[in-house]
């Protein structure tokens, strides 16, 4: 996961459950869910809905955050104008707005949410709230201004905005609060809630399979039905991940999210649509198109062996099983061997023209004959051999560790990496050596000073200025730019593997990398501390250093957050948890 992302995700998590321990929940009762309707497309529940919005309305993050660089780009965002404009559109037909005093009322202990249409925004919401608090509520007390409607014995109330031609119904059943944006939608729930065997979202496949596959609930659940979230246009519009490949493969997912005081932990269950009969292999596999079977001692084993590697010091961490020859070529030539490639510069030439016949013309095109067509390449395209070693080297699991410091002027920030690749057999050092010296001779430097490799201490260096160490350890291979960063990884060698076997495994220190994050932005940036150029003109934040630098100013009690991804049949298992930093 990209570590912006894992910021990101940890924001949602935060600002939606607040912060604080959990208060206790409604008494034990049927489940909500045997209420709503067929048909939804993401189901969430609270077990105390009430309390936990009190805990962000009275938490430090929220005050944080709505101060903050971050919240004023998020206020001026697409999604935050479309959620508005629903927002209005719902006081129109209810006659009151929706804001922090209404939900108030309307927050129970045990609620639920149903989401029918993401685009629209159609919702059904369900809350345990005792009839004579609900008899207190801003609808209740304005049902003159509604429609009465019978189902059954039960009444319900709807008003319709003639503009919007939007819908607010309510109903109070009992000790339960009903609201929703559709009528079907409160009809069929009320005939639920009477004993009709009309079908609910439990008798949905995608329900079943995905709940059947989690374990108990947690204070936060949501479920979802990604065969119709994953191919919406809203979804892939807003969904901040952007990960909408990955997404489809996927027909339903659940996410359970435990509290307690010093630790958030979400504990997920994806189902994997294509293996509902047989099982996938893994995920690097499946895109070179490869039937590579997951066996047990394979690389899920040795991703979690290599953990016992990662440094107590590092700032972010990440292991996979099974990646690919691509993938680790990319990870050797953008994190150490050639870290600065990357688009090509704006040219300073003149723009180019279109001619005639389609081809075009640029400035460096003066040496160029006009009447000879050019020469074909014809020959296959040069591969390095360090690539060449990679594709035939049959690589288990990999493991990329980096970290930043301050240097010693304390002014700029250097960033570390190291990264360890394991093989099912013992790596040739020689063969690597010479792989690695050819790709830094053709891409690096063109002589052959600094290129030539010497024995320092129980790893190998180059003799140049440029930054690289490596070291073989029977199938380990490890590769860094720093010294002490693969001298730790070596003495990490001895330490007793401790983890269970995964497919993914990943850390991020928030607490040791957040103010060498800021600083090392803030450079990119090129944040300038002086006055403004055009006064009284507000300045849209910097990304990293603004933006996401408050964000992380507002998290900065979440100290680290750990991932864990397993597979177990046709269900992903994922489980992600944020440690919060003693108060």
């Amino acid at each position: 996961m990209k570590f912006v992302s894992i910021l990101l995700v940890v924001a949602l998590t935060t600002g939606l459950l607040g912060w604080g321990a959990y208060q206790g929940a409604a008494p034990a009762s049927v489940p909500l869910s045997k209420f709503f309707p067929a048909g939804a497309q993401l189901y969430l529940q609270a077990k105390d809905f009430s309390g936990q919005l009190s805990d962000w309305n009275s938490s430090r993050q929220k005050r944080a955050w709505v101060q903050s660089a971050n919240y004023q780009v998020f206020s001026r965002s697409r999604l935050f104008l479309r959620l508005k404009g629903a927002g209005d559109q719902f006081a129109a037909a209810a006659g009151l707005p929706p804001d922090m005093n209404f939900l108030s009322q309307s927050a129970g202990g045990r609620s639920a949410l149903g989401l029918y249409d993401i685009g629209n925004l159609q919702f059904l919401y369900v809350t345990w709230l005792p009839s004579a608090k609900s008899m207190e509520n801003a609808l209740w007390q304005t049902r003159n201004k509604f429609e009465p409607r019978k189902v059954g014995d039960a009444t319900f109330y709807i008003r319709r905005d003639p503009e919007s031609q939007r819908e607010v119904a309510f109903a109070v059943a009992g000790d339960y609060l009903l609201l929703a944006t559709r009528e079907d939608l409160m009809a069929g729930t009320l005939q639920l809630m009477s004993g009709s065997k009309d079908r609910s979202v439990e008798n949905e496949q995608w329900w079943s399979e995905s709940v059947a596959a989690a374990g108990p609930a947690g204070d936060l659940r949501m479920v979802l039905n990604l065969e119709k979230l994953a191919p919406s246009p809203y979804f892939r519009t807003y969904w901040v991940q952007q990960n909408i490949t990955d997404m489809k493969q996927y027909s339903s997912a659940v996410s359970d999210l435990f509290r307690s005081g010093s630790e958030y932990r979400e504990e997920r269950v994806l189902i994997l649509r294509e293996t509902r009969d047989q099982p996938l292999p893994p995920p690097s596999a499946r895109d070179l198109k490869q039937m590579i079977p997951v066996v047990p001692g394979g690389g899920d084993t040795v991703t979690a062996d290599l953990i016992r590697l990662v440094p107590d010091d590092a700032g972010v961490y990440e292991a996979r099983a099974y990646p690919n020859a691509e993938a680790c070529f990319q990870l050797l030539e953008t994190k150490l061997l050639a870290p600065h490639l990357g688009p090509a510069p704006a040219s300073q030439l003149a723009p180019s023209v279109q001619l005639s016949n389609g081809k075009t013309g640029s400035g460096s095109d003066l040496e160029t004959r006009i009447d000879e067509s050019p020469i074909q390449e014809t020959g296959p395209k040069t591969i390095s051999v360090l690539r060449q070693l990679l594709d035939k080297t049959p690589l288990m699991a990999s493991l990329t560790v980096q970290s930043t410091e301050r240097d010693s002027a304390g002014v700029f920030v250097r960033m570390h990496t190291g990264i360890v690749l394991a093989s099912d057999s013992d790596w040739d050092e020689s063969v690597v050596e010479s792989a690695l010296v050819d790709f830094i001779r053709s891409g690096v430097t063109a002589s052959q000073l600094g290129v030539t490799w010497k024995a320092k201490g129980n790893y190998r260096q180059l003799d140049g200025l440029w930054p690289l160490n490596i070291a073989v350890r029977g199938k380990y291979l490890m590769v860094s730019d720093d010294a002490s960063l693969i001298e730790t990884l070596l003495a990490n060698v001895n330490r007793k593997p401790s983890g269970k076997a995964a497919t993914f495994l990943a850390g991020f220190r928030h607490s040791r990398e957040r103010n060498n994050f800021v600083r090392f932005f803030g450079l990119i940036d090129g944040v300038n501390q002086g006055k403004s150029e055009f006064p009284g003109v507000s300045r849209e934040p910097q990304l990293f250093s603004g933006n996401v630098g408050s964000l992380s100013e507002m998290l900065s009690e979440v100290s680290a957050e750990n991932i864990v991804v397993r597979r177990d049949g046709n269900r992903e298992l994922e489980t992600v948890t944020y440690a919060w930093a003693p108060q």
